[in-house]
């Protein structure tokens, strides 16, 4: 115990009800102080949500949010865009490098081909004129054989005819 406070019988319960009391009051004025605080933030919170000021700034900011969205897909697409466009193009130039490179074979193809049909031309030609200078030849060498027996036979006759 406290030396300084002087007991008196039944004093303390007294004391100790009229603490208890005091706080309780004390705690039913912190509930009461803490509520209508409370209440006074709801109210203004209201009240400044349903300004016009604030009803305006909220329609601005929506309106600049939809804007920047808008123009995040704007963007969006322009860029898929550029780079579909960019497929494109490189398509395109695959395709003509394709086609360039299929026109160079077709034309070393038939290049080819010609030559071989000129060099096959060619060979048919040497053997038809080797052909044909073996048949003169062959003419000649009977021309030659009959002369050579016509000769013989005139001989043959005049020899037949001097005896």
């Amino acid at each position: 115990m406290d030396p300084n406070r002087t007991v008196f019988p039944g004093t303390t319960k007294l004391r100790d009800n009229d603490v208890r009391q005091k706080e309780a009051e004390l705690k039913l004025l912190e509930e009461e102080l803490a509520r209508r605080v409370e209440e006074a933030v709801r109210k203004n919170v209201e009240e400044c949500l349903n300004s016009e000021e604030v009803k305006d700034e909220i329609k601005r900011r929506v309106e600049e949010g939809i804007k920047k969205l808008f123009d995040e897909v704007d963007a969006q697409l322009q860029k898929e865009k550029q780079a579909a466009l960019h497929e494109a193009r490189q398509k395109v130039e695959q395709e003509r490098k394709e086609r360039e490179e299929l026109d160079r074979m077709i034309e070393e193809n038939r290049r080819k081909v010609e030559e071989s049909q000129r060099r096959e031309a060619q060979e048919q030609h040497q053997k038809e004129m080797e052909r044909y200078l073996e048949l003169e030849r062959i003419q000649k060498q009977r021309e030659e054989a009959l002369r050579r027996k016509k000769i013989e036979e005139e001989e043959e006759r005049a020899k037949q005819m001097r005896y």
